[in-house]
């Protein structure tokens, strides 16, 4: 797909996406205070004891993996402490105290663990967690409200509030943690638990962020009984601004949405086309499909929502805009306005809001909805409750699903979808005698993954096959492989031209370090010599360098779309100079087309999306040519000479 295949209500000029003329962006998280000698030698030698320990323990508790999956509710206290010293995060000094007692917290659940014993795990109040990102295999903390009248021995599911935090440039584990130790946090409904996400430090939940509610969730439910039909998510602020997002882009999950403040979408909240601004390229404002609020409005006719605003708060915005696009879809947001009002809660405002996530929190999301409506721009979000959108005529164009169970018939519409899953309840399955799909009755082939339906040439059929096409799990662009498992590959061999392998390193550094800075992970890294069938069957492989120094894509070279030499760069019917042009690109992995490669990008945005949450979105899509002769900056990996998306069968256009 190329820019001339976009609507025209885009603004489609392409300006040089590589010059950053603009000052260099503040560093997030900023650089900390001084450590006096005698602290950072105590602090020091507290990190290595109970890093010790850990060790030792994960060792010990081999054979006893009830024991050895609590060992992350250990290994963060030590994380804590341990990034704030190794990357100058102490930001006050009351934070050394706080590293002391967080090291101590540490070491006593260290040696509870030896003993066979874990008793956070039937502690009520406030208690820290965490857990072992599948991602990249990062410890990730959360911090859970546990009511004081919660009886360990009763097993009858309870209600979850996810709670998302505010901005904060330096949230550090330390901070965080420390926090969720002696903070409940602003709503605490009797009866509830709550769940208080760190989200990967400051990025509005975004990516990583996002994967984080849903691998806390997993986590939290092997402790707690977790009643699914009861879930609520809140948040203000940037926490507001995920509040949005997750209650539109998964609107089925919730019983009830409440965001407060924040954001809902980029162009007009980050003055995109303001005055002086260089409008961003066509496929930018397409990705903004992503992560913008205002277009899936109409998913939130599958839950209820609550929004707050101050009355003269500027983020009141998110509120306004979202309320201008449900009345366009023909519903209506319920607000509570603080009177007189800035950037916090009113205290007669959190009853009425308390009032209507509580009444539905208790009457809980319905079991099997009889009607459905869904709407999406990417299978990224393919699902609402039982429907799951399977392919798409065109990717980030609207596509909607209607669906009803009409005695023994679902009858759906669709809109933009060529490929379709309904798994309803077992009872309703086979109840089923029919399916009428836009006008057409289709014979029912139920399977163990439900009733699977295809268009072909046109006309719709029983049956699926993904055969190529862009699925829920493969479809770009190049930021979605790093919300699953991924491993960086890093080229031992030759490069074919030192100016290609000069990039090459500093950009795999850079992506490195910025993947720590933002979603507070060691990225993995391998030589390409030591990537094994395991890592080709579990991870999406990140390839940095060419078809000389990389050994998996030398390997892969030929099933790829492209033409790489020591003198010329074919791709897209062009031709460029390789002694100063690289391709970034996202594709099924020829070896395992069930998980990405990704040849020379880490995530797409840089640091200067890091000053405003709103501009944290893809920056390039399912593939780009970087001119090498414009040096990398904080917006750009170099120059951006094309780039474009794949089509539904990972073909150009």
């Amino acid at each position: 797909m190329s820019a001339k295949l976009i609507p025209l209500l885009l603004v489609c000029a392409l300006p040089a996406l590589g010059a950053d003329p603009a000052p260099k962006p503040n560093h997030i998280p900023p650089a900390g205070i001084p450590v006096p000698d005698d602290v950072k030698a105590e602090l020091t030698a507290g990190v290595a004891d109970l890093g010790k320990k850990i060790e030792a323990l994960r060792t010990e508790l081999a054979g006893k993996p009830q024991l050895l999956e609590l060992l992350p509710d250990v290994e963060i206290f030590h994380k804590a402490a341990d990034w704030a010293l190794r990357y100058d995060e102490f930001f006050d000094k009351g934070q050394f105290d706080t590293a002391k007692k967080l090291l101590a917290t540490g070491n006593e659940r260290a040696a509870a663990l030896k003993e066979g014993k874990a008793p956070w795990n039937e502690q009520t109040g406030l208690v820290v967690r965490g857990y072992k990102s599948a991602i990249d295999g990062s410890i990730q903390p959360y911090g859970l409200v546990i009511p004081a009248d919660y009886n360990f021995s009763d097993h009858t599911p309870r209600r979850l509030d996810f709670w998302c935090h505010g901005r904060g440039e330096k949230m550090s584990e330390l901070s965080f943690v420390g926090d969720r130790m002696k903070n409940p946090g602003e709503f605490t409904p009797p009866g509830a638990i709550v769940l208080h996400l760190y989200g990967r430090f400051c990025c509005a939940n975004k990516f990583a962020g996002e994967a984080d509610l849903f691998e806390a969730l997993e986590n939290v439910r092997h402790h707690y009984p977790i009643d699914y039909d009861r879930l609520v998510v809140r948040g203000f602020s940037m926490g507001g601004a995920s509040t949005w997002q997750f209650g539109t882009h998964h609107a089925g999950m919730w019983a009830a949405v409440a965001p407060g403040a924040g954001f809902a979408e980029t162009a007009e909240f980050f003055h995109s086309f303001g005055p002086g601004k260089e409008p961003p390229p066509w496929y930018e404002q397409v990705l903004w499909r992503w992560y913008d609020s205002t277009i899936y409005a109409s998913d939130l006719a599958n839950t209820k929502i609550v929004a707050y605003s101050g009355e003269i708060d500027g983020q009141r915005q998110a509120a306004n805009i979202m309320a201008q696009y449900m009345e366009k879809e023909g519903l209506t947001l319920t607000q509570v306005i603080g009177p007189q009002t800035q950037h916090k809660y009113h205290p007669d405002s959190k009853p009425k809001i308390n009032e209507f996530v509580d009444d539905a929190a208790t009457k809980g999301r319905e079991k099997e909805p009889k009607k459905i409506h869904f709407t999406t721009y990417t299978l990224i979000y393919p699902d609402m409750r039982w429907v799951r959108v399977l392919g798409m005529d065109k990717e980030w164009e609207r596509a909607d699903v209607d669906a009803e169970i009409k005695g023994d018939q679902i009858v759906v519409t669709t809109k933009n979808v060529s490929a379709l899953q309904l798994s309803p309840s077992a009872e309703t399955a086979q109840a089923t005698k029919q399916i009428v799909l836009d006008g057409e009755t289709i014979p029912i082939s139920a399977s163990k993954v439900g009733l699977l339906f295809q268009k072909q040439n046109g006309k719709w059929t029983a049956g699926y096959s993904a055969a190529g096409n862009k699925t829920h799990l493969i479809c770009g662009p190049v930021d979605h492989a790093f919300m699953s498992n991924f491993v960086m590959v890093r080229p031992t061999g030759k490069p074919l031209n030192d100016t290609v392998g000069t990039w090459t390193k500093n950009e795999m550094d850079h992506a490195i370090t910025f993947w720590r800075d933002v979603y507070r992970g060691d990225a993995p890294v391998k030589d390409d010599t030591k990537i094994t069938a395991n890592d080709i069957a579990n991870s999406n492989l990140i390839l940095w360098g060419d078809p000389s120094s990389n050994a998996i894509l030398r390997r892969i070279a030929d099933k790829l779309p492209l033409k790489w030499s020591a003198a010329k760069l074919e791709f897209n019917e062009q031709s460029y100079d390789a002694t100063n042009h690289v391709p970034i690109l996202i594709f099924p992995n020829p070896l395992n087309p069930n998980h990405y490669v990704v040849l020379n990008s880490g995530v797409t945005f840089r640091e200067k999306a890091l000053q405003n949450n709103s501009d944290q979105t893809p920056k390039l899509p399912d593939w780009a040519i970087v001119d090498l002769r414009t040096p990398p900056g904080p917006q750009w990996p170099g120059l951006i000479e094309d780039a474009g998306f794949f089509n539904e069968q990972w073909h150009l256009k």
